[in-house]
Order: structure tokens, then sequence, then C-alpha cells
């Protein structure tokens, strides 16, 4: 009995996905103005796609939303600069976000002056 563990004519069944160069070019500009190296956490968000969340060298936050994992994971290793991370103490403890972040992120509740009142008043 013989088993052939080598495959000669070994093909990849899947091709490698196309890099998003808009996504390409600000990953580029957005460690070039944050120290040279950054971290990047990928993240699924659902259908809209999987976020790459950018912690630079210097503790400055930025993000890239890309279709699916694996254009996420071949965007972050086509960079030598750029390491995958997870949100761990050595990583959260140098996140420093940008003057006005919090007010970016919040969206139109940021510019709110009236707020409805509480359903669950006792």
């Amino acid at each position: 009995m013989s088993t052939d563990t080598e495959k000669s004519d070994a093909t990849p069944s899947a091709t490698a996905p196309e890099l998003p160069k808009s996504t390409v070019k600000a990953i580029t500009k957005f460690v070039a103005e944050h120290g040279g190296t950054a971290s990047a956490v990928i993240q699924p968000v659902g259908v809209v796609g999987v976020r790459i969340t950018l912690v630079g060298a210097d503790g400055i936050l930025g993000d890239q939303v890309v279709k699916d994992l694996a254009t996420a994971n071949a965007v972050v290793a086509s960079f030598d600069n750029v390491t995958v991370a997870e949100w761990e103490r050595e990583l959260t403890s140098i996140v420093t976000p940008a003057d006005g972040h919090f007010k970016k992120m919040a969206g139109w509740v940021a510019h709110q002056t009236r707020f409805p009142k509480a359903r669950n008043g006792a």
C-alpha cells in the first residue's frame, strides 16, 4: 500500500485577493505620518466587511475597512512596517486619541444640545 503525500501539480485553490489601492495608499500615508511603524488589529464588523484599526508608533489611531478577512490579512501582510496585533495591554497603553477623536466618533450625538427624557424614571 502506497501513500502519496506529495502533490506535484499543486496549485493554489484560491487566488490572492486584490489589494484596494486606496487602502494601501491610506495606510502608507498613515504609517509615514505616525512614526514609521504601526500595529494593525483586524476586526470583522459584520456585513460591512472587516476593519483594520491602526495604532501608529506615536499612539494615534486610524482605520480602514475592506470587504473581507482575506483582503484585510493580505493588505497588512503587504507592509513590512505594519504588524498584526490584538487589543492587549501593551497596545492599549500607547493609544493616544488625537484631539477631537471622541467627537468625530460620536457623530451626530456630539452636536446635540437637547436630549429626550429618560423613559425609565422611577
